[in-house]
């Protein structure tokens, strides 16, 4: 949410203008992308030495750019400080355990990301749409969800929330190009297409999503994403943004003994210039 002439503003998906979001060249795209994507693997690096936490989550329409986003973001860090969680319908195990169980599972060790494709918010948008929870269950699980961040938060996690938006008309035009390419069409299932048909009542659970669950703590961050280049670049500008907050992330100063052993058998003094070295001499 954001805050206008001292009162929150609630998102509303119909509001937002995707007509001037265009990145004018691909030397534009590239620039900015490798700048965004450079200052993310020096964060992931300050959060492995602090053993800090972070969590991604990545909501949004049927081919909105998820996935590209989500290489995109990746491409760049370490794989040893994160990992990617896909999620889909729960297996039988699952179901027959709190819906919050898998994503326990599943949070992020020190010094790692967890980085989400659909989550725990399942509950209050497909199940609630498509009724495989109860109108009790989804309208409780405002409130579970929220407790359930506030703990993770509490306990140093940062989290951030993104949803990407496409129109319907952006959707069906990549429905189209799916269909016509080989390499993309096993990423088109028969609920995409079915799901056109609950636009609103998707748009409704989704507002009242924002509505009951952005928080202080944990904010959703709504992400335009007619084109392509534009969200991957927001989506990078507002995870750097939100993880780099209040951290620093300079490199750490080199052990001592590091610094010494590398002095005496590679002449190298690590944080010390040759300018200096030359005045000590």
């Amino acid at each position: 949410m954001a805050e206008k002439s001292g009162k929150i503003s609630k998102i509303r998906l119909g509001r937002l203008d995707q007509s001037k979001l265009r990145i004018d060249t691909a030397e534009e795209y590239d620039r900015r992308l490798g700048k965004l994507q450079k200052d993310l693997l020096h964060i992931q690096q300050t959060y492995w030495h602090e053993k800090r936490r972070a969590i991604v989550v990545f909501e949004g329409w049927d081919a909105a750019g998820k996935g590209g986003a989500i290489r995109r973001m990746t491409e760049p860090l370490d794989p040893r400080g994160f990992h990617v969680w896909p999620i889909s319908a729960p297996s039988p195990e699952e179901q027959s355990k709190h819906y919050l169980y898998r994503f326990w599972t599943r949070l992020p060790a020190g010094g790692t990301f967890a980085i989400f494709d659909r989550s725990w918010y399942g509950r209050v948008l497909v199940e609630r749409v498509e009724k495989f929870a109860s109108k009790d269950q989804w309208k409780r699980a405002y409130d579970e969800i929220n407790e359930f961040e506030r703990l993770l938060t509490d306990d140093g996690v940062r989290i951030v929330k993104l949803f990407l938006h496409i129109t319907p008309e952006e959707q069906l035009e990549r429905f189209r190009e799916r269909m016509k390419n080989p390499y993309k069409r096993w990423k088109l299932t028969e609920e995409d297409l079915r799901n056109r048909a609950k636009w609103d009542d998707y748009v409704k659970a989704t507002e009242a999503m924002f509505d009951r669950t952005s928080t202080p703590q944990a904010p959703w961050h709504v992400v335009e994403a007619n084109s392509k280049w534009h969200a991957r670049l927001k989506v990078l500008e507002i995870v750097t943004d939100t993880l780099k907050k209040g951290v620093n992330i300079a490199p750490p100063p080199v052990n001592g003994n590091v610094a010494r052993i590398a002095a005496e058998i590679l002449g190298v003094h690590p944080g010390v210039s040759e300018e200096e070295r030359t005045v000590e001499g």
